[in-house]
């Protein structure tokens, strides 16, 4: 069934990769985003593009064209940024989400798919984390997250919306024209491309004494173009008047000194890097239990391997240069 729908922050990395997977599944998409973190032109072909937040995306939503459903995944990310600023965080993540979801209820558009994130969990008691471990956030950003995720719950229950939160973990690759770029950048693979074909400074290895294998932090990657996937089972799979979450992710853990090695086998050149002090907030190993989507939703994911998910990201950066 052709759907209308809704995606906020569609302008990003992530938001463009599902936006195109969208359209491409013959879906109508509007896109809203405020470019304060993603670019005009990385919205896809074939999506009508409005410039503006939360509150431009409830008289959108009010206006005359009905919409299905609300794809959300407008948002501040930067962990070491929301500890410095947590005011912009939960303005910007939770104050702006509670105007979409009200703006929802006001047009009568009861389903949507919520970008969450693993920093919701904190510190993990238990690895790999299940989506009903503790939710204990270090960091502003993931505080602002977890909250949307509790108002999620709380809007199923009272109101029949369906609800899903996707809580990704590290997302990597390219799919086409559509990759990552942030100014400043400041995720692990494209500062670790950059560095290794010299087209940035050494890269910052943020910590070198967590408990962990080789002393850097564990993360588990998974691909963007996956990520898209998910979110198409999720659509699929809301239910009204409840509110699931989902973890996204490979169920496997690589140390920043892993990735290193990883970006120097696909590109044949070493990454150099200086050590440095802790970023604020960073757990130690973040590592996804994908077992529940699988079993409700049937998705896994289709493209496993650290090696596929850089060479997409050289791709990418490739046709950039």
């Amino acid at each position: 069934m052709t759907m209308r729908l809704l995606v906020t922050g569609g302008a990003g990395y992530i938001g463009s990769v599902v936006a195109r997977r969208l359209l491409d599944e013959g879906h109508r998409v509007v896109v809203v985003d405020d470019l304060s973190s993603g670019f005009a032109d990385a919205v896809p072909e074939g999506a009508q593009f409005v410039r503006g937040d939360m509150a431009v995306a409830a008289r959108i939503l009010a206006g005359p064209d009905r919409f299905d459903a609300v794809v959300h995944l407008a948002a501040r990310s930067l962990i070491d940024d929301s500890v410095r600023r947590p005011e912009r965080y939960w303005r910007g993540n939770t104050q702006q989400s509670l105007v979409l979801l009200d703006g929802m209820l006001a047009a009568g558009v009861g389903r949507i798919v919520f970008s969450s994130t693993a920093a919701t969990y904190g510190q993990p008691e238990r690895v790999p984390i299940p989506e009903d471990a503790p939710t204990r956030p270090t960091n502003p950003y993931g505080a602002s997250k977890l909250a949307v995720d509790v108002a999620l719950a709380d809007y199923a229950r009272a109101h029949g919306l369906a609800a899903v939160s996707l809580r990704y973990f590290n997302v990597a690759g390219a799919v086409g024209r559509h990759g990552e770029r942030h100014e400043p950048e400041t995720h692990l693979l494209p500062l670790a491309l950059a560095a290794a074909l010299g087209r940035g400074p050494e890269l910052r290895l943020n910590g070198d004494d967590y408990p962990t294998r080789d002393g850097t932090c564990v993360r588990d990657f998974i691909h963007v173009a996956d990520v898209a996937d998910a979110h198409l089972a999720a659509l699929s799979g809301a239910v009204s008047g409840t509110h699931r979450i989902y973890n996204l992710g490979n169920g496997r853990g690589f140390t920043v000194l892993e990735v290193l090695e990883a970006v120097a086998r696909v590109t044949g050149r070493r990454v150099p890097f200086r050590r440095a002090e802790r970023r604020p907030g960073d757990p130690a190993t973040l590592v996804a239990s994908a077992e529940r989507i699988l079993a409700e939703l049937g998705w896994k994911p289709g493209r496993p391997t650290l090696e596929e998910m850089i060479e997409d990201a050289r791709a990418f950066h490739g046709r950039r240069c």
